[in-house]
C-alpha cells in the first residue's frame, strides 16, 4: 500500500509540474525566436519567460506574460558584455544598448577613486549595468603631479602636456604611494587593475612586477594596454606583449591583453605566436580585440613623441583624424603643443587593403581573442577646434557630436561583417566572443558575472533579440553618430531598454557590477 501511495505522488508530480511552471503569468515573454546560448550550445526555437529580473523558463510550451514580445525570425541571445569601454555618460551607454550591449565596463583605463565613481554612476539612472578597474594610470598621475585622483575623464586628458607620470620611473616612495593608491580602489570593489601603460610608458620594470604580484595576492586580474606600439624593434609590440606574458608567467597573475590588434599593429602574426605559446604553457592571459582598423587615443599620447615615432608606427598627422577631418601636420603639432588631451582616431590600417583586412582578421577570428569595443566618449568641437565630452541627456545625441564607430558598432559588425557577409565565424561563436567570454574572463573573482553570458533557465535576464539578416553597424568614421539598426529587443535586469528597435528613454535598470568591499 505504502509502495502505491508513492507511485502515485510521484506520477501526480510529473504531470503537475510542467503545468505549474508554464502556467505562470511571466513579467516579460519572447515567443517563437531562436534561442541561442554559447554555453550549452543551444539552438532553437523555444519562448523564454522572465520573472523577477531572471531567466525563469525556456520552453517549446505556450506561456503568457505581462508583456508579449514575438522574437520570430529574430536571434534570442545573452546580451553582448563589453569589458573595455571608456564612456562614462548617459549618451555613450544608449548608444551601447542600441547595439545588444547589456554591461558595459571600464577595465583596460580603469578610475579612481572607486567609490566615488560607484556613487557618481548610481546617480545617472544608467540603462546597463556598470562597472570599472582601479586605474594605475590615475594613481601615476596623483602621485606626480600631488593632485588628488578625480573620479572623471577630464582628470586623465588635463594632464597629457606633462612628461613626468608618462616617462620617469618611480622612486621606491612614489612607487609605494603609487600601489597604495590602486590597493585603495581594490578595496572599494574594482574589478581589478587598469594598466593603461601605453600612456606612461616609461615605469621601467619593476613597477608592472609590482601591479602583477598585487593581482595574484588580490586575486583579481590586470587589463593592459601594452606600453609600446611599434613595428620596429627594440620596443617594440611584440617586447609588450612578451613583458606581460612573462609577468604573469611569474607571479601567477591572471592578465589581460586589452586590443591586441591596435598594439600589434602589423605584427599581429608574431604576437599571437606569443598568445598560443602562453596559453599552451596554461599561463593565465586573456586576450581582446575590436574589429577596426583605426584607434582612438589622445594627441598628446606617449607613442606619439619622440624621434622616430612615424617610422616605428607606420603614421603620419594623415593618419590622425581630428572629428571627422584627417589632419594636417601644422594642425598635429598645433595640437599636440597646445591640446594635448584632445582624442583623435588613428588610423593604422586601412581596411579596404586586402592585406591589412587580413592582419585585423587574423586577430578577430583567433579561438582565444574575444570581442571587446573600446568604446570612446561622444564628443563636439567648438569653431576653435576646442573638444568636450558630451554629458548630456539628449536623444537622439545632439548631429554635431562624433565619436569612433567602434563606440556604436562593435558588436554589431562583428554580426554583419564576420558572420552574415563574408561568413568567416558561426553566430555560434560570435555570440560566445561577446557574451560568454567576457563574462568567464572576470566571473573567478566578480561572482555576479556567473549569472551573465549565458541564455539559460536561472540567470539574470539580460537579453538582446535581433534580426541576423538586418543588424549592421551605420556609423562611419566621417559620419559616427549613427546608432546600429537590427537590434528589436534589449532587455536588462529583466526591464526592457529597447523595444521595437526604439530606446526606451525612462529605463534605468542599469546595476553596479562590482566585487565586495573591504571592511576596514
Amino acid at each position: 500500500m505504502r509502495t502505491c501511495l508513492k507511485m502515485a505522488f510521484a506520477f501526480t508530480l510529473s504531470v503537475t509540474t510542467p503545468f505549474i511552471a508554464f502556467a505562470q503569468h511571466y513579467d516579460v515573454v519572447i515567443q517563437n525566436g531562436r534561442v541561442m546560448d554559447p554555453e550549452t550550445k543551444f539552438d532553437g526555437v523555444r519562448n523564454v519567460g522572465i520573472k523577477d529580473g531572471q531567466i525563469a523558463v525556456i520552453t517549446s510550451n505556450s506561456i503568457s506574460g505581462k508583456k508579449i514580445i514575438d522574437a520570430t525570425d529574430h536571434i534570442v541571445a545573452p546580451g553582448f558584455i563589453d569589458l573595455h569601454a571608456h564612456g562614462l555618460n548617459i549618451g555613450d551607454y544608449r548608444m551601447q544598448a542600441m547595439q545588444g550591449v547589456t554591461t558595459m565596463l571600464e577595465l583596460e583605463s580603469g578610475i579612481l577613486p572607486v567609490s566615488d565613481w560607484y556613487e557618481g554612476q548610481a546617480k545617472k539612472k544608467l540603462p546597463l549595468n556598470y562597472g570599472a578597474a582601479a586605474a594605475w594610470t590615475y594613481a601615476r598621475i596623483a602621485t606626480f603631479t600631488e593632485k588628488p585622483p578625480e573620479a572623471t575623464a577630464e582628470y586623465f586628458q588635463g594632464v597629457q602636456g606633462r612628461a613626468d607620470w608618462k616617462m620617469n620611473i618611480a622612486t621606491p616612495e612614489q612607487q609605494d604611494k603609487i600601489m597604495k593608491l590602486v590597493e585603495q580602489g581594490l578595496d572599494e570593489g574594482a574589478l581589478g587593475i587598469g594598466i593603461n601603460a601605453g600612456y606612461a610608458p616609461g615605469y621601467g620594470q619593476k613597477e608592472y612586477y609590482a601591479l602583477a604580484k598585487l593581482a595574484a595576492k588580490r586575486g583579481v586580474a590586470t587589463f593592459t594596454h601594452a606600453r609600446y606600439a611599434s613595428n620596429m624593434e627594440p620596443q617594440s609590440s611584440f617586447e609588450a606583449i612578451q613583458e606581460l606574458i612573462a609577468n604573469a608567467a611569474l607571479t601567477g597573475a591572471h592578465m589581460h591583453i586589452c586590443h591586441i590588434n591596435s598594439n600589434s599593429l602589423k605584427d599581429i602574426h608574431s604576437t599571437l605566436e606569443l598568445v598560443d605559446d602562453a596559453i599552451a604553457k596554461n599561463i593565465n592571459i586573456t586576450v581582446g580585440a575590436y574589429p577596426w582598423g583605426a584607434a582612438s587615443t589622445v594627441v598628446g599620447a606617449a607613442m606619439f613623441s619622440g624621434d622616430g615615432w612615424r617610422e616605428r608606427m607606420g603614421s603620419t598627422a594623415q593618419n590622425f583624424q581630428l572629428g571627422t577631418q584627417r589632419m594636417t601636420e601644422e594642425q598635429l603639432s598645433d595640437y599636440q603643443k597646445n591640446k594635448p588631451g584632445t582624442f583623435i582616431t588613428w588610423h593604422f590600417l586601412d581596411e579596404s587593403n586586402p592585406d591589412d583586412l587580413a592582419l585585423l582578421d587574423a586577430s578577430i577570428l583567433h579561438p582565444n581573442v574575444l570581442i571587446e569595443s573600446d568604446e570612446m566618449f561622444w564628443m563636439s568641437m567648438d569653431s576653435k577646434g576646442n573638444v568636450e565630452n558630451y554629458a548630456g541627456d539628449n536623444w537622439p545625441l545632439p548631429e554635431d557630436l562624433f565619436s569612433h564607430p567602434r563606440s556604436n558598432g562593435t558588436f554589431a559588425k562583428i554580426l554583419r561583417s564576420y558572420v552574415r557577409e563574408r561568413k568567416l565565424m558561426s553566430m555560434q561563436d560570435a555570440l560566445r566572443k561577446m557574451s560568454l567570454m567576457p563574462a568567464q574572463t572576470i566571473e573567478g573573482f566578480v561572482p555576479q558575472m556567473k549569472k551573465k553570458g549565458r541564455l539559460q533557465e536561472g540567470m539574470d535576464a539580460d537579453i538582446v533579440v535581433f534580426n541576423p539578416e538586418t543588424i549592421s553597424d551605420v556609423g562611419t568614421y566621417e559620419k559616427p553618430n549613427q546608432p546600429a539598426v537590427g537590434v528589436q529587443t534589449v532587455v536588462v535586469n529583466g526591464e526592457l531598454v529597447v523595444t521595437d528597435g526604439q530606446l526606451v528613454l525612462d529605463a534605468a535598470p542599469g546595476k553596479p557590477i562590482r566585487r565586495a568591499i573591504a571592511n576596514k
